[in-house]
């Protein structure tokens, strides 16, 4: 007989799978709390039950884990986790240290799709989405590694992103699966959580609808379509007008704002007239910009720009009164870094 994996399980399923098995409401709660803020990996492990109970349990259901299969430590204090599957594939998820924040950075799907020629993982191609529970289990398997708990219990992980290997938005079901059991299992903050996506423009205010309003931040990289299109082939069936009419349409909470991701690339979009073309077309948009210089990795078309041109082009949109940020990048000397996520992955040329 197969085993069921309680982790691949709902709420609404949990609770069915208690009153299969012939016991009170109350204990699919308890299994709940024990799986996702106890962190139980077994059956045995759940001690708030009888030994009697536990052995009936583990007959016919199990806790699966992910398997740590190789970790990174960058000289900035950045960490890199190489996780395996069940089915043999592996995804990597990354934590981030930046004064008061630990950030941790989490996949949603096994290689990427979207091909976007800065992007390390994009060059992997898609292989598979991930189920709800591997996502969230990123965070739980985390947490264990380091023995870092969440800011719910006043240390460790304040925040959660969703800018790892996939597009979020291409896996929309069990995104949204994942967001609820982080926020309603493991108790976190929807504040302190950000998904980013490339821009799957009808997805986006079905994101609103259906999941917690946790931060949303685009993969913007262009101020034109001609430019987009060169490194993000999604530009073609959703061009910028068509995206940034969709985030005009979000009803935002007082005060939240859409971040606007734009890696700075030499000679690409990084002139003056670029930064003025942005200002221009996120008018009406609360919004901030997140400028990412571009991080080199071994056989890439693109250079990183100078630090002055950066500066310049910050300064522009800080002028035009765009709330502008240089997001310093960690972790580069493990490729841990934004678009360098490749699981040990070959790449495809």
């Amino acid at each position: 007989m197969q085993k069921t994996n309680l982790k691949a399980l709902s709420k609404d399923k949990i609770k069915e799978f208690v009153k299969a098995q012939g016991l009170p409401d109350y204990r699919a709660k308890q299994l709940i709390h024990w799986i996702y803020e106890k962190q139980a990996e077994s059956m045995e492990n759940i001690t708030e039950l009888s030994k009697e109970l536990r052995k009936k349990l583990s007959d016919v259901a199990y806790i699966s884990n992910l398997k740590l299969l190789n970790k990174q430590e960058s000289g900035d204090g950045t960490e890199k986790f190489l996780f395996g599957l069940e089915d043999g594939e592996s995804i990597e998820s990354v934590l981030i240290p930046d004064d008061k924040r630990l950030t941790l950075c989490i996949s949603s799907q096994v290689g990427c799709a979207m091909r976007c020629g800065f992007c390390l993982t994009g060059r992997i191609g898609f292989k598979r989405n991930l189920k709800a529970y591997e996502i969230v289990d990123q965070i739980i398997a985390v947490m264990k590694i380091t023995g870092q708990g969440t800011r719910v219990r006043g240390h460790g992980i304040t925040n959660i992103v969703f800018m790892g290997m996939g597009e979020p938005l291409l896996n929309f079901d069990e995104v949204v699966e994942a967001l609820h059991r982080i926020t309603e299992f493991i108790g976190f903050s929807k504040r302190r959580i950000t998904l980013s996506t490339c821009g799957i423009a009808p997805r986006i205010i079905e994101l609103y609808k259906k999941a917690p309003h946790v931060n949303l931040a685009i993969s913007l990289n262009a101020s034109n379509d001609s430019v987009r299109d060169r490194f993000m082939p999604i530009n073609k069936k959703y061009p910028i007008k068509a995206l940034l009419d969709e985030c005009r349409k979000i009803k935002l909470a007082y005060k939240r704002l859409i971040t606007f991701e734009y890696v700075i690339i030499d000679g690409m979009n990084d002139k003056n007239s670029d930064a003025k073309n942005l200002v221009r077309i996120l008018k009406g948009i609360p919004s901030k910009i997140n400028l990412i210089p571009f991080n080199p990795y071994e056989g890439s078309d693109f250079k990183k720009p100078s630090d002055d041109r950066v500066i310049e082009f910050q300064d522009i949109l800080v002028k035009a009164g765009i709330s502008a940020f240089i997001r310093k990048s960690k972790g580069q000397d493990i490729l841990g870094a934004c678009g360098q996520l490749k699981a040990g992955y070959k790449t495809k040329d």
